[in-house]
């Protein structure tokens, strides 16, 4: 078993995004932690919708399906090696 988040938070004019973010990150490895299992943090944390698409399958390659295979990937390596 595996938790992963897939998420996009693109940065407006207020420190929210920087809260959202923060809080994102601590839950998925609270959720960690907690459950014993591996979870894998795939948020993308963008400045602007460009920088956005160029992470979900342009120029920079596809960030979800990157987060989607480590999380097939750590789940394969726990079952097999330290469950």
């Amino acid at each position: 078993m595996v938790f992963f988040e897939i998420d996009l938070q693109i940065r407006g004019d207020t420190t929210h995004y920087d809260a959202v973010a923060n809080s994102a990150a601590s839950g998925v490895l609270n959720a960690g932690l907690s459950a014993g299992v591996p979870c894998v943090f795939g948020v993308l944390t963008c400045d602007d919708m460009d920088q956005a698409l160029n992470r979900a399958g342009g120029k920079a390659g596809n960030k979800g399906a990157e987060t989607a295979i480590t999380a097939i990937e750590m789940a394969s390596l726990f079952r097999h090696h330290l469950a």
